[in-house]
């Protein structure tokens, strides 16, 4: 294995290179004296390949890119992408605030692929501690290396999540999938008889939508399960949008675990909802099918998943649903499930090593701090979409990242680089500071 060049120590070394971290790889290279690298296993980036529908798109304004709410002059924002890619006076023309999904993808990789901190092919092993340097343990496309740096951000981000009632059928070879393999299995699904969705938010609709326009073409059955008790749309008013914002986190982070944690279970309508136009497209496009008889499709809510079968013989899956109103259990057959159930964090294994450099609370789970540190000592290791449940849900949300940013290279350079917004709404969240009230002064006794 070998050592880093002349004893070099980085600054920051930044693992995983979604998004988030590559925001902040972007915000970083202009600043002198702050020496980073970026590192993540895959070849290239690539966001959700298996989501890249031709019409979806982000459900925030173009904005909310890499670095435009911390610096607007910046050269990777979205905009100086489209200039510079010959797309920005179409975009103009296009006269709508969403980047397509695609195209945010190809922008990001236009931003990765500028700058010079950002490695790909580098797969973290190990992580250790000495002497106020972390040592990483990295296999890359050199063979094995070691990096070392005095501050770690994680951004690893979320995984797949499938749910234990399906892993079974998943390891036996049935058809069952998450849909961030969507499109390379598309054409396997659409040869079965029957498809059936499971999940409630943005990425389920997004699917049932796409196989129902080509059901009458490929002649199967469609289904849609959920868990909520209706499709929900994504809340999405402007005063609702100020819970996005530095007051909104300082309100959440502010509050006991308990109540956080029982305050993002009711608050999954604000993050994880459906896009109020697709509910409608769907609609209409549930009706205009109609016309020429009734749709063989299903929705079903108020149903959660319990257990799911396979059968090698038919090729067919028994879903156990249980609707939760009605208190019945029931079962639904399919040729294929496709699980929209979102993704989960799932701690790296390389974090081993360095288990007593890291804060954690009373469920085991990181310990972040307001300015999204989880060290044991301040302005060690920081963190990147791994803060739910001490930061609120605005912790996925893209248009949060370059304030978390710039938070981080405030706590990283000891100064704040790109100004930090501290009051942006309109609302008190919580309740107003006690008024002292001064006592009324003591009249004497008449003589």
């Amino acid at each position: 294995m070998s050592t880093p060049d002349n004893g070099r120590i980085y600054d920051v070394a930044g693992i995983g290179v979604g998004p988030f971290n590559l925001g902040l790889a972007a915000l970083s290279e202009p600043l002198e004296n702050l020496d980073c690298v970026f590192v993540d296993r895959r070849g290239s980036f690539d966001w959700h390949p298996g989501m890249m529908l031709e019409p979806a798109h982000l459900q925030v304004p173009f904005m909310a890119d890499l670095v435009t709410l911390a610096d607007p002059t910046s050269p990777f924002s979205f905009l100086n992408f489209l200039k510079q890619t010959g797309r920005l006076y179409r975009f103009y023309i296009r006269e709508n605030f969403y980047p397509l999904r695609a195209e945010y993808n190809q922008y990001c990789q236009w931003v990765a692929g500028q700058l010079e901190s950002v490695r790909f092919s580098t797969d973290v092993l190990d992580v250790a501690y000495d002497d106020g340097v972390y040592r990483l343990s990295v296999q890359g496309p050199d063979g094995a290396e070691v990096l070392r740096a005095r501050r770690l951000v994680l951004g690893t981000g979320t995984s797949p999540y499938v749910p234990d009632s399906c892993a079974g059928i998943v390891e036996a070879g049935g058809l069952v999938l998450h849909n961030a393999d969507y499109l390379s299995r598309k054409s396997e699904l659409q040869s079965k008889r029957s498809i059936t969705i499971v999940g409630s938010g943005q990425s389920a609709a997004e699917l049932y939508y796409e196989l129902l326009q080509e059901i009458d073409v490929y002649g199967y059955q469609l289904n849609w399960v959920t868990r909520s008790g209706r499709f929900f749309p994504l809340e999405y008013t402007k005063l609702t949008l100020e819970m996005t914002s530095p007051e909104y986190v300082d309100y959440f982070h502010s509050l006991p675990g308990g109540q956080r944690d029982s305050l993002i279970k009711s608050q999954k309508n604000l993050y994880k909802g459906i896009n109020s136009d697709l509910i409608d497209d769907i609609y209409d496009l549930l009706y205009t099918k109609s016309l020429s008889g009734m749709v063989d499709t299903q929705l079903h809510t108020h149903s959660s998943l319990t257990a799911a079968q396979w059968d090698p013989a038919t090729g067919t899956h028994t879903l156990q649903l249980h609707h939760e109103e009605h208190g019945r259990d029931y079962q639904l057959e399919s040729d294929a499930v496709v699980l929209a159930t979102g993704y989960s964090y799932k701690e790296p294994a390389f974090l081993t090593g360095i288990q007593d450099r890291i804060r954690r609370d009373a469920k085991g789970r990181f310990d972040v701090d307001r300015n999204y540190g989880t060290g044991v000592e301040p302005g060690e290791i920081f963190v990147q979409n791994a803060e739910l449940h001490t930061h609120g849900f605005v912790t996925p949300d893209l248009g949060m990242a370059a304030y978390r940013n710039s938070c981080i290279l405030r706590e990283i350079t000891g100064r704040e680089v790109y100004p930090i917004e501290r009051s942006i709404a309109f609302q008190q969240f919580g309740a107003p500071a006690p008024v002292a009230v001064e006592a009324p002064e003591s009249v004497g006794a008449a003589v």
